[in-house]
């Protein structure tokens, strides 16, 4: 019916809306062009980029662990004594803390080799590891199985595994871009093949869903070369949300510093816009409350609180001036970090998507598309 650039908001565990919501979306008979995502977002435009259908993506939701549990949540995992290289070991604050810690009687060589023991022997334990991640790192968990499971997805539509943001666009003949945060440089990224075509396609993902305190913070490596020509090596990436978690003006608008990044197209009138937002005000038919977090840390809990709190922000103005080309996905009673959640949650989150979706694309007409003026229906790309 319709061709539709289409952004996806952050939202962490609630991203599983996305799926009805898209699942609706194809069955209408439209189709995506330019995609962009922050956060769980993120995460669902390069799987639509790569070229998963809504049937995969809900199977991949549904995946369980041996255990029963979902696949997601494994993506909560306490980092391992080999996530911290020699270098954080003996640049850490705890090694500076030890070095003005004199043992009487004991020569510095061997206070050196007490001090590796004792750092090695604290690392073994699964909290304390948490503990540390949280302090050097700036999270709590390490990110890895997150990683390791969307190279698997990637991998499975013949996506190689390291494949970068310029190859995957020559590969697929994608328009896809990741909203990030670099806080070294205190700006937003917005990682495509235009901007950072040498960033891995996983890691540009892994850097736009690392929320601040929850997931270990991505240093930007020099093998991925630069930023819109400018050298990020060593640069802090976290999750674009804490600077902009639905940037639907990225395909709304069209000023040169937007051109810049998501480039011209040859026809500004050949698109709608398709915002999708998680709003968390919105009942979720059978669901009721709040999850109860029961973590046994105690500073895990205040963090997913704050995290949950911090991600529901709004881009106020944004969401004001593109109302008509937002569809508001039902997520009340969901946690951003509560990827542990039942299959019976899951389905009724999807199931909220899909009567959202349904509801929005009735409200502007679509079926009239094919015989109005172009640019005439609200929400072409301008």
């Amino acid at each position: 019916m319709a061709q539709f650039d289409l952004v996806f908001e952050g939202g962490g565990a609630k991203g599983s809306v996305f799926v009805g919501a898209l699942e609706e979306f194809y069955a209408a008979g439209h189709t995506p062009s330019r995609l962009v995502g922050t956060s769980a977002g993120a995460i669902t435009a390069t799987l639509l980029a790569a070229g998963f259908s809504p049937a995969e993506m809900l199977a991949a939701v549904n995946e369980q662990l041996k255990d029963g549990r979902p696949r997601f949540a494994s993506f909560m995992d306490v980092p391992e004594p080999d996530d911290f290289d020699a270098k954080l070991r003996t640049e850490c604050d705890l090694q500076n803390i030890l070095n003005v810690v004199e043992l009487p009687g004991i020569p510095a060589w061997a206070e050196k080799r007490i001090d590796a023991a004792l750092i090695g022997g604290l690392l073994a334990n699964a909290h304390f590891r948490q503990i540390f991640a949280f302090v050097e790192c700036g999270g709590l968990f390490s990110g890895r199985m997150f990683v390791e499971w969307l190279n698997e997805k990637l991998e499975s539509h013949q996506i190689p595994h390291g494949c970068t943001l310029g190859e995957m666009h020559q590969a697929k003949g994608c328009d896809l871009s990741l909203v990030a945060t670099d806080t070294t440089n205190r700006e937003m990224l917005v990682l495509n093949h235009r901007t950072a075509p040498r960033v891995p396609v996983a890691m540009a993902v892994r850097m736009s869903m690392s929320i601040p305190f929850v997931w270990r913070e991505v240093v930007w490596q020099k093998e991925w070369g630069t930023y819109c020509e400018v050298d990020k090596t060593d640069a802090t990436i976290v999750d674009g949300g804490v600077l902009s978690n639905f940037a639907i003006d990225l395909v709304a608008c069209s000023d040169a510093r937007i051109k810049k990044i998501m480039g011209d197209k040859t026809d500004p009138t050949a698109s709608f816009n398709l915002g999708m937002l998680i709003d968390e005000g919105i009942d979720v038919p059978g669901i009721e409350a709040k999850p109860e977090h029961k973590n046994p840390l105690r500073t895990v809990c205040r963090i997913q609180r704050m995290v949950d709190t911090m991600t529901g922000a709004r881009d106020h103005a944004l969401l004001e001036q593109f109302s008509d080309q937002v569809c508001r996905l039902p997520a009340k009673g969901y946690g951003t970090t509560e990827f542990d959640m039942p299959k019976t949650k899951i389905d009724a989150l999807v199931d909220a998507g899909r009567a959202a979706m349904r509801a929005h694309l009735a409200s502007r007409s679509l079926l009239s598309a094919s015989v109005a003026a172009p640019g005439s229906l609200p929400g072409r790309t301008s």
